[in-house]
């Protein structure tokens, strides 16, 4: 891997939820891109919300209640999520989305979640203020940059670590830093 476009452990993060509060909402899937010193892995889940997936979140992600329903539960990953999240910058897009929710996951289990984040978002903010749209979707145009099943968990993370790889070669890496 080259050390350049990961100087550290890196994990980049997709979640779909079965909606935006942090209260009541819960994870039905779970995507990480793993960068590091011996090369990029992918790992993702889908999630037993142990709650209905409304009718909304399944035309937007293609995640139903079905599908959840025979998958694990949070607790049953958490191990495995831990671990992969142990000792790596987690990089979302609109990380305080992604990381509260997890961070609530844990604290269900009575587990204190603490991560170094970045935000892919306040990143291309300063990275290029010229443009006014930040959004995954604008970045994907502007970059193009494609991927099958947006608004999926791994795909979404898959994005980002492309997107990564894209300012890399678009600007010198300490301006990244």
């Amino acid at each position: 891997m080259n050390p350049v476009l990961a100087p550290e452990p890196l994990i980049f993060v997709g979640l779909e939820t079965t909606g935006a509060n942090f209260a009541n909402d819960r994870i039905i899937e779970i995507g990480f891109v793993e960068v590091d010193q011996n090369g990029v892995h992918e790992w993702s889940s889908l999630v037993n919300p142990d709650q209905p997936v409304s009718d909304f979140i399944t035309v937007l992600t293609g995640i139903n209640t079905a599908m959840v329903a025979s998958a694990p539960s949070f607790e049953q990953l958490a191990p495995v999520v831990l671990e992969k999240l142990r000792g790596r910058l987690f990089i979302a897009h609109n990380a305080r989305f992604d990381y509260t929710f997890l961070k609530r996951e844990f604290k269900r289990l009575g587990i204190d979640f603490r991560a170094p984040n970045l935000c892919t978002v306040k990143l291309s903010r300063k990275l290029f203020p010229e443009h006014h749209r930040h959004s995954l979707d604008a970045l994907m145009t502007r970059y193009n940059i494609e991927v099958a099943n947006r608004h999926r968990a791994l795909a979404d993370a898959q994005v980002l670590w492309s997107l990564w790889q894209r300012w890399y070669t678009l600007l010198p890496a300490e301006n990244i830093r």
